[in-house]
C-alpha cells in the first residue's frame, strides 16, 4: 500500500529557512561566516521564538520605520527628551521609594536624611530626581511651545495636542505633590500655600483642597495622600497618556516646519490638466 503524503504544515510551523551566512561561502556548512557564535545564535533564536508567538516585529517596524517630512531639525527632539526625563524620574523615584517612609511624625524627614547621608549613592539619586523634575518641566514647556509655534496642533493632530496639554498639567501636578515629600519646613509651608490657592478656585476649588489635604485641615494623612498621588495615581495616568500620545504621533506622523512650502504632486497636476 503506497504511503500517503504528509499533510502540509501551517505557515507558523514550517521549518525556518537558513539564514544568510549559515555555512561559509563555499557551502560546506561549517559556519565560518555569519551568525556562527553560539551566544549570538541563541539570542537570535530567542528573539525569533518570541516574535513567532507575539508578532511584535510588525508593530516595532510600524512605530520606528516611518517617513518624516523635510526640514526636521533638533527642535523635534524635545518630545523625546521630555519622555527620557520622565523615564529618569520613574527609575530614580523607584529607588527613592525603597527607603522613603511617608510618616508625618518624623519618619519622612529622617528617611530623606538617611537617603542623603548614608544610603549608597543616595545623594546622587536624590539629586537626579530633584533636578530632573525641573528639567522635565522645562522640556515639556519647550516642547509645547515648539508644537504651538510650528502649528503642529492643527488638523488632523488636535487630539495629540489635547493629550499633550493634559500631560503638561499632570507634570505640574507631579512637581507639586512631590514637593511635600521631604516634609521639612519649606515643603510644609509651601504646600499649605499651594493648597490654599487651589481652594480659591471656582466651584471645585474647596473640594479639591479637601481632597489634597485628606480632610478639612492639614494633618498627618495629608502626607500619605500626596505620596499616593505622586507615586501611584499620576504616574499611571502619565504612562497611559504617553502611550496614546505616541500612538497618535506614529499614526498621523509629524508636521513639517512652517517655513517649508508644500510641493504640488505632479500626478495631481496632470489630472487637473
Amino acid at each position: 500500500m503506497p504511503k500517503l503524503p504528509a499533510p502540509p504544515l501551517p505557515k507558523s510551523l514550517k521549518p525556518k529557512p537558513k539564514r544568510p551566512g549559515e555555512g561559509n561561502g563555499n557551502g560546506n556548512g561549517n559556519g565560518a561566516v555569519g551568525l556562527s557564535h553560539p551566544v549570538a545564535e541563541a539570542g537570535v533564536s530567542a528573539v525569533d521564538w518570541i516574535d513567532e508567538r507575539t508578532s511584535l516585529s510588525g508593530g516595532i517596524r510600524w512605530m520606528l520605520f516611518r517617513k518624516v517630512p523635510r526640514g526636521v531639525n533638533w527642535f523635534y527632539t524635545l518630545g523625546s527628551a521630555t519622555m527620557f526625563a520622565f523615564l529618569s524620574q520613574a527609575v530614580t523615584g523607584v529607588f527613592l521609594a525603597m527607603y522613603y517612609r511617608p510618616d508625618a511624625t518624623g519618619g519622612a524627614y529622617e528617611s530623606m536624611r538617611y537617603i542623603t547621608d548614608q544610603a549608597f549613592l543616595g545623594q546622587f539619586v536624590r539629586g537626579m530626581h530633584k533636578w530632573g523634575s525641573s528639567v522635565m518641566v522645562i522640556l515639556i514647556f519647550l516642547h509645547m511651545a515648539r508644537t504651538f509655534f510650528f502649528g503642529a496642533y492643527k488638523y488632523p493632530r488636535e487630539m495629540t495636542w489635547i493629550i499633550g496639554v493634559v500631560l503638561l498639567i499632570l507634570t505640574m501636578a507631579m512637581s507639586f505633590t512631590g514637593y511635600l515629600l521631604p516634609f521639612d519646613q519649606r515643603a510644609y509651608w509651601a504646600t499649605i500655600v499651594g493648597v490654599n490657592i487651589n481652594g480659591t478656585g471656582p466651584f471645585i476649588g474647596p473640594y479639591l483642597s479637601d481632597f489634597l489635604r485628606a480632610g478639612p485641615e492639614f494633618g498627618a494623612t495629608t502626607l500619605s495622600r500626596f505620596y499616593a498621588i505622586h507615586m501611584l495615581l499620576l504616574p499611571g495616568l502619565i504612562i497611559a497618556l504617553i502611550g496614546a500620545h505616541l500612538w497618535l504621533i506614529t499614526k498621523l506622523g509629524i508636521s513639517a516646519p512652517p517655513w517649508l512650502k508644500g510641493e504640488p504632486d505632479p500626478e495631481l497636476e496632470q489630472t487637473e490638466v
